[in-house]
This record gives C-alpha cells, sequence and structure tokens, in this order.
C-alpha cells in the first residue's frame, strides 16, 4: 500500500470548547476585566477558547492583532472566531483562526424588521431531566442536553458532566461540572461534596487550582451567577 494512502486519516472529533464573549473590544477595559477575574498575566499554558464577537458594534474593524496576543497572556487562546455574519470568516481567516457561523441571525435595519411579520413558535415541551445512577468515571463526559442532569453516585476527578439546565450531584464531585451550557444563565450547580477541578455556568467558569474555602471544602454546595460572576456559597447559608 503506497504511502500516500496511510500517510492519515480523516475521523469525526467532538471538542468541548469554552466560549468568551467580548462585550468590548477595548484592550485597556479587557485587560483591567481579565486581572480582576484571573490575576495578572502570565507564562501559564493558555487554554482554547472560542472567540465570540457577536455582541461587538463593528466586530470586523476590532483590532485583533492586538487582542488576541493580549487574551493569550492571560491564559485564553482562541482558536475559532464566532459571529452570525459569514463574512467575518475572512477575518477570522486573516489571524488564523477558523470561523464559527452563530445560530443567531444577522441583524437588519429597523425597516426591514417591520415590514415582514413576526411568526412565534409554540413553546417546546420541557424536557425530562437525565438521571445517572451510575459513578462517572474519569474520561466519560455525560450531557443533558435542553435540560437538567441529575447524578446519584461521584463524579471523578478527570471526568465531566454537561447540562443546558441544572445539575445535582448527590455525591461527591471531583471532576468538572458545566451548567447552563447554551448560555442559560439562571443554571445552577447543586453538589453534595464540593470537590471540583472545575465549575462553569453558562461560559463563565472557574478552575480550582487553589483550596477552597473550609466554607464549601467537601459540603454541600451551590454555584450560580450573579452580576456575571460565579458565587459558591454552602447550602443553607
Amino acid at each position: 500500500m503506497s504511502s500516500a494512502v496511510t500517510a492519515f486519516d480523516i475521523k469525526s472529533a467532538s471538542l468541548d470548547l469554552l466560549a468568551l464573549i467580548l462585550r468590548t473590544d477595548n484592550p485597556e477595559e479587557l485587560t483591567t476585566a481579565l486581572e480582576a477575574r484571573f490575576g495578572p498575566a502570565g507564562d501559564a499554558p493558555a487554554e482554547a477558547f472560542l472567540l465570540d464577537v457577536e455582541a461587538l458594534a463593528a466586530a470586523a474593524d476590532a483590532d485583533y492583532g492586538r487582542l488576541l496576543p493580549m487574551l493569550s497572556r492571560h491564559g485564553i487562546r482562541a482558536v475559532a472566531l464566532r459571529h452570525p455574519d459569514s463574512s467575518m470568516a475572512e477575518v477570522a481567516s486573516r489571524y488564523g483562526l477558523a470561523y464559527v457561523r452563530s445560530s443567531t441571525p444577522p441583524r437588519q435595519n429597523l425597516s426591514e424588521a417591520v415590514s415582514k411579520p413576526v411568526e412565534v413558535a409554540p413553546a417546546p415541551a420541557p424536557v425530562a431531566a437525565m438521571i445517572i445512577d451510575r459513578p462517572v468515571r474519569a474520561g466519560q463526559q455525560i450531557y443533558a442536553r435542553g435540560g437538567d442532569l441529575i447524578v446519584l453516585a461521584m463524579v471523578s476527578a478527570g471526568a465531566e458532566v454537561i447540562a443546558d439546565g441544572n445539575i445535582h450531584i448527590y455525591a461527591p464531585l471531583r471532576g468538572r461540572a458545566l451548567a447552563g451550557a447554551r448560555g442559560n444563565t439562571a443554571a445552577r450547580i447543586f453538589v453534595r461534596s464540593m470537590e471540583a477541578e472545575l465549575v462553569s455556568i453558562a461560559g463563565v467558569y472557574r478552575t480550582i487550582e487553589q483550596a477552597l474555602p473550609e466554607s464549601i471544602k467537601g459540603k454541600p454546595t451551590q454555584i450560580y451567577l450573579e452580576n456575571e460572576r460565579l458565587v459558591m456559597t454552602a447550602l443553607g447559608e
């Protein structure tokens, strides 16, 4: 068999990337916000992120040549650009990024929006919660699409549980838990014993690199968003 046939294979792959949603392209404002949340820039290896620029008023004109290195210094390595306007693919390519088209259609001007009747889709039927009654082992991933996830056994270090709604873990959480995966900022995480590696609500995440406060370490805990910041408190407080 020739080397041209065996040199490589192409297979499907699924990657879980956190999205950084930019609400400003001002480097000074971003630097201040990143340092407030993650501390000063350092030399730690950067983690791959999807860069969502839909909220920027002039996404095509942003200074990505300055923004991307600044984000990388704070541990955020952008690998793809997300925006509903497909013309942003050229901008992404210019900076060596992949382009991902978001589901939101490009903005229309007011006259176009008024001239077209608005069709209201019927509300979707509620999705039943997914219940997992066995331990989630290292390397495993569980995803509750469209609803809540209930885990009745331990989530081991190196395991990952994801839900579009809330996550309830009635056992130790030692791996990663990501609730509100599709942007539900009201989602919460409830755990019986807080020992997590990473927690995330609607893309706002926190890695547990330092010792947890004694008030929640190994104790029943809830995690939620408040003013776009993650809050972790002992249940019952």
